[in-house]
């Protein structure tokens, strides 16, 4: 009986192994210059297939005892993601997740992302977004949660979410600060995720290491264009300028060479 058994236990391991080797993370926030931003890979196959830059932090109301520990007010968390997070992350042809956890998981933070085609006027197309948040965080842990009424663990989520869609092939990259609302089993406490600095792609990577062409956020955008407006604006004005210029001078040498007639019919016969 145990003989049978021993084959089906080393196929098991055998595929623990394999499936281990194929998957690799790796948490490289070391890389980058800003303290507060983090950047995660997650490949398979020996090749990258999910890569995310962002600096996220959450904002987490609690309750405590007011100073006659009769009534309840209510306190706010500042809880940066940290950057010595450890990750997990799956990637698959239409669904991807990034996983991280820190102090010693009393804070858990899961990515869902989706990849899914759609019929415009210009015809089918495919694009992809981030579909669900999970913060799941303990009131207990001392670091950023003081005294908290009936400390324990919490989660909170997104509900029907659809943000940072981006079209398929591309990277959604965005360095102004968004705030998306979750809603979390404390009581029904609303709880504010912070991103920013964020560069994310969980499908279709075109090699390792490397983002697709960017899609830029509308904020982004519209930084973007008040800040080359005001330099069009100017070569444009520039340009007429020149152009009036141009076309004042060439005016004035036509005039000048141009014989002139004089009024007086009796310098006629000076003329010639």
């Amino acid at each position: 009986m145990a003989g049978g058994r021993l084959p089906g236990l080393l196929f098991i391991l055998h595929a623990a192994a394999r499936l281990a080797a194929e998957q690799e993370v790796e948490n490289l926030s070391g890389l980058s210059p800003n303290p507060e931003k983090d950047i995660f890979v997650v490949r398979e196959n020996r090749t990258t297939c999910l890569m995310a830059e962002f600096a996220a932090k959450f904002i987490v109301p609690y309750d405590v005892w007011a100073s006659n520990y009769v009534d309840l007010i209510t306190e706010q968390a500042d809880i940066p993601l940290s950057r010595g997070a450890e990750m997990k992350g799956k990637c698959g042809t239409n669904e991807s997740e990034l996983e991280l956890s820190w102090l010693d998981q009393a804070y858990t933070l899961k990515l869902s992302f989706l990849k899914e085609g759609h019929n415009t006027s210009r015809g089918p197309e495919a694009s992809w977004k981030l579909s669900r948040i999970q913060f799941t965080y303990d009131t207990s842990e001392r670091t950023y949660f003081k005294d908290a009424v009936s400390p324990g663990k919490h989660t909170a989520s997104s509900h029907r979410l659809s943000a940072l869609v981006t079209p398929a092939g591309r990277s959604y990259e965005c360095q102004a600060q968004q705030t998306i609302s979750l809603v979390s089993s404390d009581h029904q406490k609303s709880v504010q995720l912070l991103l920013s600095e964020v560069r994310l792609q969980p499908f279709d990577i075109p090699a390792d290491f490397v983002f697709s062409e960017e899609h830029k956020c509308p904020v982004d955008q519209r930084e973007q264009l008040e800040e080359t407006l005001p330099l069009i604006l100017g070569l444009i004005l520039g340009l007429v300028i020149v152009i009036t210029l141009g076309i004042y001078h060439v005016h004035h040498k036509l005039t000048a060479s141009q014989v002139q007639i004089p009024r007086d019919r009796s310098q006629y016969k000076h003329m010639g």
